[in-house]
C-alpha cells in the first residue's frame, strides 16, 4: 500500500451538506391557489393589490401579497415569552407582533405564538400580510396648505382590549405626535404626520398597535363629505 493510500491521501470526498457536495437547496415549491381570488392573481385577471381589495374579499394565499406587493417591509413590534402550566409539566411558547407596510398606503397588523422564537416571529409576519389593508391618506386640516398626501384626511378612532386610539389629521411638519408602538404602523402606511389621542393600558404593546390599525381602517370605512356628490 502506498504511502498516500495509507495517510488518506487518495481522492477525497468534497465538502458538503452531502456526500459528492450535491447542493441541497430544493426550488420554491409551485404555487396552488386555494382560493377563487388566488386563481384570478395567477391567472392574470387581477394585476394590481387595489384590484383585489375592490374585490371585497378575504386574502388567504400569501402568495397574492408577495407577487402583488413585492416591496413589502416587515417589522417586529414585539417578542414575549408565555409559560402555561399543564400537567405534564411547564410549557414555554413564543407571543410576536409585527407590522409589514409599503410606506405607500398599504399596512398590515398580525400576531404569531410558537414554540420557536423564529417561527413566531414567522407566524406573525404571515398573519399580518394576510391582514394588509389599505388607508386611504390626505391633508385633512386648515392649517396645512399643501395637496400632499402626508397624514389622513379627517379623524378615526380605533379600539382593541382596553385601548382606544383616535386619530387626527396634522398639517406638515409636526410628524407623529404618539407612542412609540404607534409611529411603526403609521410609518410603513406612509402616515408622516398625525396628532393622536390614547386611552386604556398602551404598555400593552400588542393592543396598541391594534387599536392604531383598527383606527386605520376607518379611513376607507367612513365616507367623506366630499365624496358624496
Amino acid at each position: 500500500m502506498s504511502q498516500d493510500n495509507r495517510r488518506g491521501g487518495g481522492a477525497r470526498r468534497p465538502r458538503g451538506g452531502r456526500r459528492g457536495g450535491d447542493d441541497t437547496r430544493k426550488p420554491a415549491p409551485e404555487w396552488n391557489p386555494r382560493t377563487r381570488l388566488g386563481k384570478m392573481v395567477k391567472d392574470g385577471e387581477l394585476t394590481s393589490i387595489q384590484e383585489v381589495f375592490a374585490t371585497n374579499q378575504r386574502i388567504q394565499d400569501i402568495q397574492i401579497v408577495d407577487n402583488l406587493v413585492p416591496d413589502l417591509e416587515e417589522m417586529v413590534i414585539d417578542v414575549k415569552r408565555v409559560q402555561r402550566q399543564t400537567d405534564a409539566g411547564r410549557k414555554t411558547t413564543f407571543s410576536a407582533i409585527a407590522v409589514v407596510g409599503n410606506r405607500n398606503g398599504i399596512v398590515g397588523v398580525g400576531s404569531g405564538r410558537d414554540v420557536g422564537m423564529g417561527t413566531a416571529i414567522r407566524a406573525a409576519i404571515t398573519d399580518a400580510k394576510l391582514n394588509i389593508i389599505p388607508v386611504k391618506r390626505g391633508s385633512g386640516t386648515w392649517e396645512d396648505n399643501t395637496t400632499e398626501s402626508h397624514s389622513i384626511p379627517f379623524s378615526v378612532k380605533g379600539r382593541c382590549a382596553s385601548v382606544r386610539v383616535t386619530l387626527f389629521p396634522a398639517p406638515r411638519g409636526t410628524g407623529l405626535v404618539c407612542g412609540e408602538n404607534a409611529k411603526k404602523v403609521l410609518r410603513l402606511a406612509g402616515i408622516k404626520d398625525v396628532w393622536s389621542r390614547t386611552s386604556g393600558d398602551t404598555r400593552t404593546k400588542k393592543n396598541y398597535a391594534k387599536a392604531t390599525f383598527e383606527a386605520l381602517k376607518e379611513t376607507y370605512r367612513i365616507q367623506h363629505p366630499s365624496e358624496w356628490f
